[in-house]
């Protein structure tokens, strides 16, 4: 279908546009920009007056929690949920059940979600067999049946020396390894930021150590390895001032933040507010003002969603008992221009969009992430100035659970346009 927007304010960090042009889409692509190509006759108009039309998000971490775990979410409702939040194509880990460590496996989700005909998903597949840190998977099957890259999702492989070979195996080969910066034992079963808070309320800590000694080990490995990791969801200063030096260095690492983390911290937990159970933990003012200085200095690569669907049984237990996670999906967008409107114009919009589109997408090398003819027209057309609340209610996802609950966020997504094809529209 042939699809001209017209009068939107296109922004594409990508190319450094940012002006009012029209768009046309032909035969899924991105046929022109600002002038009607010839013959291009329009089977759909938008009119995105006041609007903007970047590139579709690219999220770096949204569980969909198929297969296994159904009765927390659905891949229909999750990829509902990544159209009405702009998002057009998602990165989701290999924590399901059984664990994405077999190429059918992955070849089969892969298969579901194409059918949906909504977001881009790209699975990692699980380093080790079964998540178990012992026995090293096909990475070469599991990478020709789909997956972007490996990755333990939240168990940390304890033998340094399987560690080892799975990065001198990557290396080999060019795959990227996924790791959340995890110690096994310091801070293991903790749940709240080691601090003040924590010790005020009972809550078992989580050090910031925990992060940094799986940091120091790891860069340790990749000299000797020459991997390439991404880290995932850093949520101390001290872990990000050990990035800063290892890309100084010139390791091949970057890394990504959740959205959670760049607006809230522990004392955002409240009176046991479940919703703020989050894994890594809220920490301090301290880290929050860390996070926000190195997405402006550029060591924090992207912002990813950390979409976490949970049901509600697990989330009405006493906080330390609840499951972590929380949706994000549909608040991707609106958390990441409040970013930007709250930074008192520090941070361009251009800049934050960078941050969920042309960033997250070159990092995993992606065909993504900007608005050039000819690519795939993959878009997201919003209104940055109306306002929503966050109501579980107004979620499409089967996780309503967020700390935002009760917030008042910019930026309604307007269309959602995968592959020229329009989505979803509320216009």
């Amino acid at each position: 279908m042939n699809l001209h927007i017209k009068n939107g304010r296109v922004i594409d960090p990508a190319s450094g546009l940012d002006e009012v042009k029209d768009v046309f889409v032909s035969a899924g692509k991105i046929a022109a920009i600002g002038h009607v190509p010839a013959d291009f006759v329009a089977a759909q108009i938008i009119d995105a007056s006041g609007l903007v039309v970047t590139p579709g998000l690219v999220d770096l971490s949204a569980r969909l929690r198929e297969p296994g775990f159904e009765y927390k979410a659905t891949l229909e409702s999750e990829l509902q949920a990544a159209m009405r939040g702009g998002v057009t194509s998602l990165v989701c880990p290999p924590d399901t059940d059984p664990v994405l460590d077999e190429a059918g496996l992955v070849e089969m989700l892969k298969q579901r979600a194409k059918m949906q005909h909504k977001a881009n998903v790209y699975p990692l597949g699980a380093l080790t067999v079964g998540l178990h840190g012992q026995n090293l998977t096909e990475m070469a099957a599991l990478t020709e049946a789909g997956c972007v890259g490996f990755s333990q999702a939240e168990e940390p492989i304890v033998d340094t020396n399987v560690l080892q070979r799975a990065l001198s195996y990557a290396a080999t080969f060019g795959y990227t390894v996924w790791l959340r910066p995890q110690d096994a034992f310091v801070g293991k079963g903790g749940v709240a930021h080691s601090g003040p808070l924590a010790s005020r309320l009972g809550l078992s800590g989580v050090p910031v150590m925990a992060e940094t000694i799986a940091m120091h080990t790891l860069f340790e490995l990749m000299r000797a390895t020459g991997a390439k990791v991404h880290l995932c969801r850093i949520s101390s200063a001290a872990g990000l001032e050990l990035i800063r030096q290892a890309k100084k260095e010139g390791l091949a690492l970057t890394c990504d933040v959740g959205i959670h983390h760049v607006h809230l911290t522990d004392t955002d937990i409240g009176y046991f507010d479940s919703n703020a159970r989050l894994t890594p933990p809220l920490r301090s003012q301290r880290d929050r003002d860390a996070i926000l200085a190195a997405l402006a200095d550029g060591t924090i690569d992207a912002i990813c969603s950390d979409h976490t669907p949970v049901d509600d049984d697990e989330k009405a237990l006493p906080f330390a008992e609840a499951s972590a996670g929380a949706t994000g999906l549909e608040l991707l967008l609106s958390l990441t221009v409040k970013w930007a409107d709250d930074s008192r114009g520090a941070i361009s919009l251009a800049q934050a969009m960078a941050k969920i589109t042309r960033d997250p997408a070159a990092l995993v090398g992606l065909p993504c992430g900007q608005i050039k003819v000819g690519e795939a027209a993959d878009l997201c057309v919003f209104d940055p100035t109306t306002r929503w609340a966050v109501r579980a209610d107004a979620l499409v996802s089967q996780g309503k659970h967020t700390p935002f609950l009760g917030y008042e966020l910019p930026a309604v997504v307007k269309a959602t346009i995968v592959h020229g094809r329009l989505a979803y529209s509320s216009l």
